[in-house]
């Protein structure tokens, strides 16, 4: 389960797809970029109920580092470029464990804003110990590799709201 990303730029809607984000981060962060992609298909019909947000009045903050999903981010939004993307590590959870608690994701569009946060079973320990590593070898390089690709895969196989709640 995919679906796409609508956003209006200047009056003209445009449309994203999964493999528009893949295609502008590159292959490096397959779960980074599913997770940007989940998260904002998560927010964007509370922060703009039947509607469609304005790609240059979404600002996201976050606890998450990631390049994927800065660049799902930026591609629809323009907010790495515009300044309206941040990075804070004071919006992390860290009574959820070092495996969930920089999955926070805070959106806002005009005067709407929604915090989602993922839910347990997408993330692994396993996945978050290894990227974590600093002195990985090859192996451990190439089982990263398919531990990135088996998250993105478990977020994609069902709907936004099966993956990220919506938290204050």
């Amino acid at each position: 389960m995919t679906g796409t990303l609508e956003v209006l730029d200047w009056g003209t809607l445009l449309r994203f797809d999964l493999t528009d984000l893949m295609r502008y981060h590159g292959p490096a962060f397959p779960g980074g970029v599913a997770h940007g992609f989940t998260a904002m298909r998560r927010a964007w019909p509370l922060l703009v109920p039947g509607g469609v947000p304005e790609r240059r009045e979404v600002r996201l903050d976050t606890a998450f580092p990631g390049p994927g999903a800065r660049d799902a981010v930026e591609l629809v939004t323009r907010a790495v470029t515009d300044g309206r993307f941040v990075v804070d590590a004071a919006l992390g959870r860290p009574e959820r464990g070092p495996t969930l608690e920089r999955y926070v994701f805070r959106f806002a569009h005009r005067d709407a804003s929604v915090t989602v946060q993922i839910r347990d079973g997408f993330v692994t320990d396993e996945f978050i110990a290894l990227s974590r590593r600093p002195d990985r070898t090859a192996a451990q390089d190439d089982h990263l590799t398919v531990l990135k690709r088996e998250m993105a895969d478990r977020l994609l196989a069902v709907p936004p709201d099966e993956v990220y709640d919506v938290v204050t």
